[in-house]
Formats: C-alpha cells, structure tokens, sequence
C-alpha cells in the first residue's frame, strides 16, 4: 500500500493530480479544499496518501497532512460513504470546519456539500461523532503536529489505545525539540515502566 508520495509535480487539473516519483507518474485524487496549498508545476511536494484497490485497479487519495488523510478514513467507515463521496465532503471544505460541522451537530452544513443528502448526513453525525472527538483533541491537545500525530499513529499500530498513547505522549518532558524517534522511544518508555 502507498502510504506517502514526494514528487514532482508534472499535472494540475483539480481534484487530479499527475506526481512523479523516481521516473514513475502517479495520478492522484485531492480535496479541492487543499488545491490552493499544492505546488504549482514543476515544484515539489509531499502527500499522505490513502489507497484504494478497486476490480479495475488502484486509486489513490491524496492529502496535505495526516490529519487530513485519518478523516478521509474515518469517512469511508461511514455507511454509504466511499471515496468518492468522502473526496467531495472534503472539497467542500477543509477538515478543521468539517470536524467542526460534525461536532457541533450543523447537519444542514454537511447537506449541503456534494453527494451528502439529509439521511448520510445523519449517519456522519451519528457515527462519526465520537472518532471525530478524538481525531479533533488528539491535535489540539498534542501540540507539535505531524510528530505528535505519527508518534500517536506509531503507538495504535503497536496495540497501544489511543487514550493511553495520548497521554504517555503527554507525559514526555519537553516534546516539542525530539525528533520522532526520540518521542517514540520515551513515550514506549512511558508506556511500560505502568
């Protein structure tokens, strides 16, 4: 699976997206919502990417940061939601207002994204509600950003649950000048001296 990409960028044609990597081009899908921040042809950029293997091949996602890519995901576990209507969801605006959206119960704002009727709207709130809680103060509360969230993600693929990685991440004296490596180690440390 890919999971991140760092290229060139050889197309523009939102939501597609044309990035060479080492002599391959690889032609993602982006929320329109992060269009404006991508690179201009020619220059380089990084994505996080989601794949998704389809009868006919893969497709892939693209996304400006983690937190972008985990909402893209927790959309698809929705009922009736597939990548499609999770990419227009997030075209239609960015994470931060749609977890704010979900949070806050705005089922009128959500119906009025693309593909998002009244009844799927209802689902996202009911479903998503709780996970969009933690995704929300998992970055609000773990200040540092994309090391914190991918320390956070590195500690969940070992077992760890989210509420105990967060705060062993939270015990850690002085984050914010480690390097991921360093974060892990001491939150691992954290996390088996209890």
């Amino acid at each position: 699976m890919i999971g991140r990409l760092r290229g060139t960028v050889l197309e523009r044609n939102p939501p597609e997206l044309l990035v060479e990597v080492a002599g391959v081009g690889y032609e993602l899908l982006v929320p329109l919502s992060i269009c404006a921040r991508l690179p201009a042809v020619g220059k380089e950029v990084m994505l996080q990417v989601h794949t998704v293997v389809r009868k006919d091949g893969l497709a892939l996602y693209g996304f400006g940061d983690s937190r972008e890519r985990e909402l893209f995901r927790q959309l698809l576990k929705v009922g009736g939601v597939g990548p499609q209507i999770a990419l227009a969801a997030l075209s239609g605006m960015d994470a931060d207002q749609f977890v704010h959206c979900v949070r806050s119960g705005d089922k009128a704002s959500l119906t009025r994204l693309p593909g998002i009727g009244r009844r799927t709207a209802e689902r996202i709130l009911l479903e998503l509600g709780d996970r969009l809680e933690e995704l929300a103060s998992g970055a609000a509360a773990l200040d540092g950003g994309d090391v914190m969230n991918q320390v956070l993600s590195a500690l969940q693929h070992l077992g760890y649950r989210q509420a105990e990685a967060r705060k062993a991440l939270e015990a850690v004296a002085e984050p914010a000048g480690l390097t991921m490596e360093e974060l892990l180690r001491q939150a691992l440390q954290k996390l088996v001296h209890h």
